[in-house]
């Protein structure tokens, strides 16, 4: 087997953007994908800078490239210098056309919004459904109880989110392996998180194992607020999870209050 070294000696060395990355399963299927050609030795890819190296032992152009990254997702790849010493630098600016029901759509790249309120409106519309319907189950108010409401909108909480990570739990155990600091370690987390939540959603709503439920709850997501809290912190620009990959929502601190929201609810039921 080749060195780095070797490869970057005997083999021509071309410099990419792509665009469409939006987290480390992306990168790692971008680079399975290129890889997979057989003229191309090595591919070093790189989310966080939307760009990649790759080593060739033979050339193969980028509208073929891209033709290939079309078929596994919306990321778009352009040349930006030929590090070659034998040929002269390159650009291109390509444009990929794909059948949609028989009609043409330009590929376009997947970037995280700006993080504004209108963004995440999916969010809010969510949430606000699960809470108006935690409300009107106790119609007609006559002994309403804010106790059953929390219950009832944990219940629906867990239950839903569950169903959206579910929906394509692999990319959600990318997306969540971003910034959970259990899942960061052990993407088999990431797999079983959407069950855990499906468990504690059922158990809140037929109201069993009330103690273990909201313990779980506290320790389950007072972990995750905190790969949450230090994400923002850093200011990294990654993908939301908790709507799984459904919905492509930047994180802030929109996903903190979230989080801790459920744990205050959890701790209350606890000690009152």
């Amino acid at each position: 087997m080749q060195t780095l070294e070797q490869t970057q000696i005997n083999s021509t060395t071309k410099e990419y953007e792509i665009t469409g990355m939006t987290c480390k399963g992306c990168e790692a299927k971008v680079k399975k994908t290129l890889e997979a050609f057989p003229q191309i030795e090595k591919a070093e890819i790189n989310v966080e800078n939307s760009d990649g190296k790759l080593y060739f032992e033979e050339d193969v152009s980028t509208t073929i490239l891209q033709q290939k990254l079309s078929e596994i997702g919306n990321y778009i790849i352009t040349e930006k210098e030929n590090l070659s010493k034998n040929d002269s630098v390159n650009y291109e600016e390509i444009e990929i056309n794909k059948s949609d029901n028989q009609s043409n759509n330009k590929v376009e790249a997947i970037e995280l919004p700006n993080k504004s309120l209108t963004t995440y409106k999916p969010l809010f519309m969510i949430v606000g459904f699960i809470l108006g319907v935690s409300i009107f189950v106790q119609y007609p108010f006559t002994d309403f109880s804010g106790m059953l409401l929390m219950r009832h909108f944990m219940a629906g909480f867990f239950i839903v989110f569950a169903f959206f990570k579910l929906l394509n739990l692999e990319g959600f155990a990318n997306s969540y392996q971003m910034y959970d600091i259990v899942a960061a370690k052990w993407k088999g987390w990431g797999l079983l998180y959407p069950f855990v939540e499906l468990a504690l959603g059922i158990a809140y709503l037929i109201n069993i194992f009330s103690f273990y439920a909201n313990l779980i709850t506290i320790i389950v997501l007072g972990i995750s607020s905190i790969g949450v809290i230090k994400s923002n912190l850093d200011k990294k620009k990654i993908k939301c999870a908790c709507l799984g990959d459904v919905f492509n929502l930047p994180m802030s601190t929109v996903t903190i209050i979230e989080d801790l929201s459920m744990v205050a609810m959890a701790l209350a039921m606890l000690l009152i």
